[in-house]
């Protein structure tokens, strides 16, 4: 038995909440537990140099946590005037996800610039702040077919992300920090709904583990992003 009562293949309470930001078009506040990330979605006409003039579009993510998001207050970023490894690796994470799902030329030749904010982290920020950045873009860009921008939505399939671990010799999903912190080892799995392996990080810890437990991991985060797929779609009033 975890520390929290959870069954190794039980999910911390999850809940996606489209439309948290009154301006953006489009937005989900996200929540893993007591890991919180608000998402949003803005529409920017505009392409980076490389991709001007190809009829292409693209996707970019921000990410940042908020002073008080832990247990003793950080300096914010901006103040120290530079982000860190961490930050810049996550927020590339999540851009790729969301580029993995998108057909970028019948985007077309604009931008949709992704923020994730986490308000309160309590472990799996990354994971969190991809589940609810698809629910984000896909609104902004449903946005765009409803003022007749684009013809289609240019959505290939969803994406999500969760974390996984190995404590105690047993394989775990959804770590929160009380876990991560003392994992033997330590994944983050980004699938899209079909199926398809966007990203797997996985890091051991302590000792080297084995295929046995990454089967186990993969197998685990299998079901646990069919489960959050099914939460996507629901927050996004498409059905389970």
């Amino acid at each position: 038995m975890r520390a929290s009562g959870r069954a190794a293949d039980e999910m911390r309470p999850v809940t996606l909440e489209p439309g948290a930001a009154k301006y953006a078009e489009g937005s989900c506040l996200t929540k893993f537990g007591d890991t919180h990330v608000l998402c949003t979605a803005s529409v920017e006409d505009r392409v980076p140099f490389f991709l001007r003039n190809t009829g292409k579009g693209w996707i970019t993510a921000e990410y940042g946590m908020l002073p008080r998001s832990t247990l003793t207050r950080t300096e914010r970023e901006a103040a120290r005037g530079r982000q860190s490894g961490r930050t810049q690796e996550i927020q590339r994470l999540i851009g790729r996800s969301l580029r993995a799902v998108t057909d970028l030329a019948r985007l077309g030749e604009r931008q949709i610039r992704i923020d994730c904010d986490v308000l309160q982290a309590d472990g799996g920020t990354r994971t969190a702040a991809i589940t609810g950045a698809y629910v984000a873009l896909h609104l902004a860009l449903r946005q765009l077919v409803t003022n007749r921008v684009l013809t289609g939505l240019p959505i290939e399939d969803s994406v999500a992300a969760i974390s996984c671990g190995v404590i105690g010799g047993s394989a775990v999903l959804d770590l929160d920090y009380a876990e991560d912190s003392q994992a033997q080892t330590d994944a983050n799995f980004v699938l899209t709904g079909t199926g398809g392996i966007v990203e797997i990080q996985a890091t051991a810890e302590g000792a080297p583990f084995d295929e046995a437990h990454f089967s186990e991991m993969l197998a685990l985060a299998r079901a646990g992003i069919a489960e959050l797929g099914r939460r996507q779609k629901a927050a996004l009033g498409l059905g389970s």
